[in-house]
């Protein structure tokens, strides 16, 4: 077995110009040992050595590279390097060749095999990634079966595990990140993964490109949204983005950001990346996202006062702001409005749930408060219509019972009605408390 850490052979090379030489002379003379009079003192490839030894002593092998692609990330300007690196791989894997040496080739990274031409580097790969990871999606991570199991015998709290470090998903699975997990579970500590990889600081920069409204599409998922995305266009180096889509792909496949491959939808997997999100944002200044924070904190402020004129007129400022013309009139608008429109609720509530099951229907979305707010912050249950009024928005949720299904989870409940008038494009708003029945 050949095992090669790209990431020790670059620390430990003189000059990153010399990385694929210092690999080959380093496993030739491995070789050579362990096959003596079999290679010769020439100078060759690598791929030619393992040919060689294959055809004179009928060894095949197997190869395992881990960080496979820390050239094509560290080294990302330097394309001297990185065409080295790619023909070195070519060589070693390409083709039908390398089968006659070649039992099995596995190799880990974060980045799938790099695109040269629309085509893949290394086409004769099965590839696995965050964006399909097909049969070793449960392998990937703990799933949240065992998670529940660690958690129970760890005596760790799962829900608070599952709200901080809820997982990605992949395929059917629900999937975490072990190291994180073991950490709670070993020292039982709460603490960010994320802050200490440092890896926002180089993302800052991509998102302050802002191609095609990345930003508001940072923000909307800030506040629990799901964004669309077309992951077929990045050529998985970080030199050439070219559109929004590129920087979200490349986010999910660092872990930022979690996909779904049926909806074709990208996520913040958990309330840990959000809040490291945020911090960077903040630590940046990045104006839009302060400037959305204040709107929206006085959109709840005046949502918690039951001042239903001014939650109108801050829902109608933000549709204005943040939603284009061209998606305007479109039904779900509205929905992606108030989707943004209460990302300062996520301090004080969980993300909120769009169209939770009730008794008798779905409530458009429900805000439930983290245990600590309980006492003091309403669970918000929000209906939204649309050419209708906000008088029938509340009617249907007292009518279909939507807080029954909630009032196990939460203390005291408002109802916001919410209707835009697609004509005149004016939001109207009614809020009530709810008055819960008491046992008899």
């Amino acid at each position: 077995m050949i095992h090669l850490d790209i990431q020790w052979f670059l620390a430990n090379c003189d000059n990153v110009d010399n990385v694929v030489a210092f690999i080959t002379k380093s496993v030739q003379a491995e070789l050579r040992e362990i096959y003596p009079g079999v290679l010769p003192e020439e100078e060759i490839s690598l791929s030619e050595s393992l040919s060689r030894i294959k055809n004179i002593v009928g060894q095949k092998f197997i190869i395992i590279i881990d960080e496979w692609d820390v050239l094509i990330r560290d080294e990302a300007a330097n394309k001297k390097v990185q065409e080295k690196y790619i023909n070195f791989l070519r060589a070693m894997f390409k083709g039908t060749e390398p089968t006659k040496y070649i039992q099995l080739a596995y190799l880990t990274g974060i980045l799938p095999i790099k695109k040269e031409k629309t085509q893949t580097a290394l086409n004769n790969f099965d590839e696995f990634t965050m964006l399909d990871a097909w049969v070793m999606a449960p392998y990937i991570g703990f799933t949240e079966a065992e998670v529940k199991n660690l958690c129970e015998r760890y005596h760790r709290d799962f829900e608070k595990v599952k709200y901080l470090y809820a997982s990605y998903l992949l395929g059917d699975y629900q999937v975490y990140n072990p190291e994180v997990i073991i950490d709670v579970c070993m020292q039982g500590k709460f603490r960010s993964y994320w802050s200490e990889t440092g890896t926002y600081e180089t993302i800052n920069p991509l998102i302050n490109m802002d191609f095609d409204g990345l930003k508001t599409v940072i923000i909307e998922m800030l506040s629990g949204a799901d964004a669309e995305v077309d992951v077929r266009s990045f050529r998985n180096d970080i030199i050439g983005f070219a559109n929004k889509d590129d920087v979200i792909t490349y986010l999910i496949h660092l872990g930022h950001l979690g996909y779904n491959s049926n909806t074709r939808k990208a996520f913040i997997p958990n309330e840990e990346i959000r809040q490291e999100l945020i911090r960077v944002i903040k630590r940046k200044k990045w104006n839009e996202m302060l400037t959305f924070q204040q709107e929206s904190e006085h959109l709840l402020e005046a949502t918690l006062d039951m001042n239903e004129e001014a939650v109108a007129e801050e829902i109608e400022k933000i549709h204005m702001e943040y939603i284009s013309d061209i998606k305007y009139n479109k039904e779900n608008s509205l929905s992606s409005v108030l989707a943004i429109a209460y990302l300062s609720s996520m301090e004080y509530y969980f993300k909120p749930v769009r169209e939770l099951p009730t008794g008798r229907g779905f409530a458009d979305f429900v805000f439930i408060p983290k245990p600590e707010y309980i006492s003091s912050y309403p669970a918000l249950v929000v209906e939204l219509k649309w050419n209708k009024s906000a008088k029938t928005a509340l009617q249907q949720i007292k009518e279909r019972k939507y807080p029954e299904s909630i009032k196990q989870y939460t203390g005291d409940i408002l109802l916001v009605g919410v209707n835009y008038d697609k004509k005149t494009k004016k939001h109207l708003c009614l809020i009530e408390s709810y008055e819960k029945k008491e046992k008899k």
